[in-house]
């Protein structure tokens, strides 16, 4: 299974940014700690941030071609801003899952609102470091799910 992450701006500012929100766990961190969950459960993955919507579009166009099974995003902040990174999400129809470190339920009004949403099947947020994880587990967990459906088609 090969699975894209995809962070979007000041994710890459872990530990210097907004404790009472994102805790201390540094960027190097949260990279790290994600990447070795990954191989223990035998997800081959691939981790890209930017600060920039065009470069998160561009890497997410990609993901086609290099054939991806599915998604993690956390497009922080674009989330709820970014008709753009919907539309190339809905136009990828991968399985996606929205993933944030703080809880958006818990904060300012505008953060509630998620663009991203419509393209995904699950969402996360509010555990930090776990809420990757347990994006991890879901998201492997519908991919098997899917194969195992279509092997019974055939």
């Amino acid at each position: 299974m090969k699975v894209a992450i995809v962070n979007g701006p000041n994710i890459n500012m872990q530990g210097f940014r907004e404790e009472k929100y994102y805790g201390t766990m540094t960027y190097d961190q949260l990279v790290h700690g994600v990447k070795d969950y990954a191989k223990t459960n035998k997800i081959t993955m691939t981790w890209f941030q930017s600060n920039h919507e065009g470069e998160l579009i561009d890497f997410l166009q990609g993901c086609k071609d290099k054939a991806y099974d599915g998604i993690i995003i956390n497009a922080a902040a674009y989330s709820h801003t970014s008709i753009a990174l919907l539309d190339t999400l809905l136009a990828l129809n991968l399985p996606t899952i929205e993933v944030h470190l703080s809880d958006i339920n818990n904060r300012e009004n505008y953060r509630k609102v998620s663009y991203l949403r419509h393209a995904c099947f699950a969402l996360y947020h509010g555990e930090g470091i776990l809420s990757y994880f347990k994006a991890l587990n879901e998201l492997k967990r519908k991919i098997e799910d899917d194969s195992d459906s279509t092997e019974n088609l055939k």
